[in-house]
């Protein structure tokens, strides 16, 4: 059929108009990997430390991109004929897109030292290819985007994970992790396809409307993939009981490339998670809202016992913690959620959860910042490597305890706490009580584990006398024998005045501890920069947040989406 008919029965088309400014935070980083990559092909190997500073460079930028988009709200790739648009800028996408651009510039700084032991031009690339698809996922206003955002993000992760050629640890977590993931598309595209057949449409708010009135043969369709789509999601998010494949692949990735999946990671897959409740499938809310209740209570339970249960001299006991305290707060984060089932106004609570994962963001990877400089004199990463840390490395050690203060939710770390309460209220308000007790039970289990960490802080070091003072030890070398420490202290002494007069840029109490070369001499190990920015952001961050934590807990007031 031809003519001026066939333009009404034409499907509806994308309008050729590309908002490029509401793009640019997931552009930046995707041209960016491409220029480093090329890059990478031509620098000598003595140069290839510039691809650090490109990558931190780039992802400055991204974040800087966010600033023009806070006018308003922005979206492109619309239909013309139809309300829907695949791809939109508004509150809810810029305050992940920062949390979620920020964790990926952390990360970078963690990693200028790692990456010397890695391929530097794969790194930084797949590095900021998934920061490309964590930046693009909380835009997603179609499901096919998410998906395909969601494999933009996870895909580049598994061979960060394997990176480290010829490491059996390494090479186990990229499997684990890989096949883990391969199974979770493959259950949310299979959960997709049944919507799509049963509403016509992969616009979440077509979708929306759709749901609750098709036809009765297509209700059992549409309900069973709204439960495939979200059970795919809870294998990303490591929701219990898809958990374990996450204290393997945190313990066998390199610390860097782990910090990044527990904070960045984490976040786009709990972007995702909102926008198919809050939009896509809140009309069955009533139907997937216990259900997220029960998953929630479970989460938080098996990740706070499984870091209880973690023994302090067990190899890499310190990342394995972390990883059982993420999935802990990935139960926190999943209470807002749950309580979306009890107002009909979409997206009432999305703020609560959003407000907890910048708290959660900015003390989580500084912990794992502490814990990659604690690694470099101790790269067995067990928990008692921490005994007397605040005796060799007071700034880090305050660092440290103060991290795991706000993950406890216990004073000076008042963000922590402010964000519990928010959690907890709407658990409340929604009448969840049974959920609101168990997570206060929940609480209390965490705090024995973090304050445990945090004692050992401040505990004798190892090897030291049964009546000495922890801060008369501060230039002790834990294990060495007490004669030598005696014949080393002036060398070690000028070793130390030599680097003061060179570490200008450098936080001096941050400074790693001596170390004993081959003839029994102590020799100053320089701590790298990007090491000791990572750690003195989050701090002041997590500070800044604690200060102000209405910054934070301002969103958990209003309706993002």
């Amino acid at each position: 059929m031809t003519g001026p008919g066939a333009v009404a029965l034409a499907a509806p088309q994308l309008t050729q108009s590309v908002d490029w400014t509401a793009l640019a935070p997931a552009v930046i980083p995707a041209a960016l990997a491409v220029v480093v990559l090329v890059a990478d092909l031509f620098l000598p190997p003595r140069r290839k430390q510039v691809l650090t500073w490109i990558t931190v460079a780039g992802l400055a930028l991204a974040l800087l991109s966010l600033i023009p988009l806070r006018a308003g709200r922005h979206a492109t790739f619309c239909l013309a004929h139809a309300a829907g648009c695949s791809y939109t800028a508004d509150r809810f996408t810029l305050v992940l897109q920062v949390l979620v651009l920020g964790g990926a510039l952390l990360t970078a700084l963690l990693s200028a030292h790692a990456v010397e032991e890695l391929p530097a031009g794969e790194f930084w690339f797949l590095l900021l290819s998934s920061a490309c698809g964590a930046a693009l996922l909380p835009a997603s206003r179609d499901l096919i985007t998410l998906i395909v955002a969601l494999e933009v993000t996870t895909l580049p992760s598994f061979a960060l994970v394997g990176l480290r050629r010829g490491d059996r640890m390494s090479s186990e977590a990229a499997l684990k992790f890989f096949l883990t993931s391969v199974t979770a598309t493959a259950v949310s595209l299979l959960g997709i396809s049944f919507v799509y057949a049963a509403t016509g449409s992969l616009h979440m708010d077509t979708v929306a409307a759709h749901l609750g009135s098709e036809p009765g043969q297509l209700h059992t369709l549409a309900k069973a993939g709204a439960a495939l789509t979200l059970v795919g999601f809870a294998f990303k998010l490591a929701v219990a009981p898809f958990h374990f494949w996450v204290p393997d692949t945190y313990a066998g990735a390199p610390l860097p490339v782990a910090a990044y999946l527990s904070v960045v990671g984490k976040a786009a897959g709990f972007s995702g998670l909102i926008l198919l409740t809050a939009l896509a499938f809140h009309p069955y809310a009533s139907t997937w809202g216990p259900a997220m209740g029960v998953l929630a209570a479970l989460t938080m339970s098996v990740g706070n016992v499984g870091a209880l249960r973690q023994r302090p001299d067990a190899e890499r006991g310190a990342v394995r913690l972390l990883a059982w305290s993420s999935i802990g707060q990935a139960g926190y984060l999943l209470v807002p959620l749950a309580a979306e089932s009890a107002h009909r106004a979409p997206g009432r609570h999305v703020g609560t959860t959003v407000a907890y994962a910048l708290m959660y963001a900015v003390v989580n990877l500084g912990a794992f910042a502490v814990a990659a400089l604690v690694s470099r004199t101790a790269p067995q990463g067990r928990l008692t490597d921490y005994r007397g840390l605040y005796a060799r490395r007071p700034a880090a050690a305050l660092a440290l305890a103060f991290f795991l203060l706000c993950l406890a939710g216990l004073p000076p770390g008042v963000i922590g706490l402010f964000a519990k309460v928010a959690v907890f209220s709407t658990a409340v308000d929604a009448q969840h009580g049974w959920l609101a007790v168990i997570m206060a039970v929940n609480v209390v289990i965490a705090l024995v584990y973090y304050l445990r960490w945090t004692a050992l802080l401040f505990g004798r070091p190892e090897g030291a006398a049964e009546g000495a003072v922890p801060g008369a030890r501060a230039d002790a070398l834990p294990g060495a024998r007490p004669g030598a420490q005696a014949d080393a202290s002036g060398a070690r002494s000028g070793a130390l005045g030599a680097q003061a007069g060179t570490s200008g840029a450098q936080v001096g109490a941050l400074a790693e501890p001596a170390s004993l070369a081959a003839d029994g001499a102590a020799v100053a190990v320089r701590t790298p920069f990007g090491l000791t920015a990572a750690i003195a952001l989050a701090a002041v961050g997590g500070l800044v947040l604690s200060g102000a934590p209405q910054i934070v807990l301002r969103y958990a007031q209003g309706v993002l989406l």
